[in-house]
């Protein structure tokens, strides 16, 4: 992550620790980019992302009516300037440029999966305007979203392929501002880590009702697409199998646990929020597939709920993340339900232990 403050943090897609390992055993080339992300990335923790400091005010000049898309894409031109160049709005038709209708495409699938699933009206639920800007930078290897908008990386077409190409980071990266609204969860440590897998959550979920997948016919990863050929490695993290992503001699392996007896204690990438995030994920992934059909209808909406659960604090860590879940399956489907009972089992066989099935919890 690049991250500004604790509360209006940047969100990158890319884990430090992975740029880290390119800018030590890539070639000359490679460590140079690798670098100058770094170096980027060191910039954008140093600014806290609002408008005068950062970003642009988006580009709101009316109220939406509810259920209004309004996206709006720019370029940077390989330049560092946000928003940049306006070069598609809503309604417009596509682009020469392949990255642009990428973003443009990404933004309104993950509007229409809240929007059609949940009845949440963009981002925010008040109609937010969705703006992005690709082509940021020269070799960009990350993407974030900012409190105020998406931007892209094109990649260093070695490593990484240009950042848009994966539905399920652009849906990644936008529930960061869905999370950011409701729940505000503290970036650090296992609050960071949930903040983390709720954003694979439904960036995997964005992808899966995109392509009417059910979940047993997922792939269940994130940044499908991203890594260039050659590399050893299928995307940046798999939920089905956490630490299975890649093992490659430029990335390294991936240290995702998926089992709170392999729970990584770090204090590097804010606590280790893109390592330990494979626990939660990986619960994901267990109540999804065992209750089968499409993942957004059944566990999509039980974490949705709880995303948005007032007892849900900004410093909550994984039991009491687990336990709201079992909470709202038995407010939704009925305590001595089989999703109630399918929810509380995945968790235990991820070592998060839920506690008499879903003890009371105070406000």
């Amino acid at each position: 992550m690049c991250h500004t403050s604790h509360r209006h943090p940047i969100f990158c897609i890319l884990p430090p620790h992975v740029l880290r390992s390119i800018a030590q055993r890539g070639n000359p080339e490679q460590r140079v980019m690798a670098t100058n992300t770094l170096a980027v990335d060191a910039t954008l923790r140093a600014f806290r992302a609002s408008a005068q400091t950062f970003a642009a005010a988006p580009s709101v000049d009316a109220l939406a009516n509810p259920g209004e898309k309004r996206r709006t894409i720019y370029t940077a031109n390989h330049t560092q300037q946000l928003p940049g160049q306006r070069v598609r709005g809503e309604g417009d038709p596509p682009s020469g440029d392949v990255s642009v209708n990428e973003a443009y495409d990404g933004l309104g699938d993950t509007w229409d999966f809240f929007w059609n699933t949940y009845g949440r009206n963009s981002i925010d639920d008040e109609g937010l305007p969705l703006d992005a800007t690709v082509h940021f930078g020269q070799n960009y290897n990350n993407a974030f979203w900012n409190s105020q908008q998406m931007v892209f990386g094109d990649g260093d077409g070695q490593i990484f392929n240009r950042f848009t190409v994966s539905l399920d980071v652009i849906g990644h990266e936008l529930t960061h501002g869905v999370t950011e609204d409701e729940a505000q969860l503290a970036y650090l440590f296992q609050p960071g880590a949930l903040n983390e897998s709720v954003s694979d959550i439904f960036g995997s979920l964005v992808k899966q009702q995109r392509r009417h997948q059910a979940a047993k016919d997922a792939d269940w990863l994130i940044g499908e697409g991203l890594l260039a050929p050659g590399i050893q490695g299928i995307a940046l993290r798999s939920m089905k199998e956490p630490g299975s992503a890649y093992d490659d001699p430029i990335l390294g392996k991936d240290p995702q646990p998926a089992h709170m007896k392999n729970f990584v204690h770090t204090y590097d990438d804010n606590g280790g929020v893109h390592i330990n995030s494979g626990i939660p994920n990986h619960a994901f992934y267990l109540a999804a597939t065992r209750l089968a059909g499409y993942a957004w209808e059944k566990a999509g909406r039980i974490w949705y709920e709880t995303l948005r659960d007032a007892r849900l604090r900004q410093n909550s860590g994984f039991k009491r993340f687990a336990t709201l879940t079992a909470a709202n399956a038995a407010r939704l489907f009925g305590t001595s339900s089989v999703e109630h009972a399918v929810v509380v089992s995945a968790w235990q066989d991820v070592g998060v232990p839920v506690s008499g099935g879903s003890p009371a919890l105070t406000p």
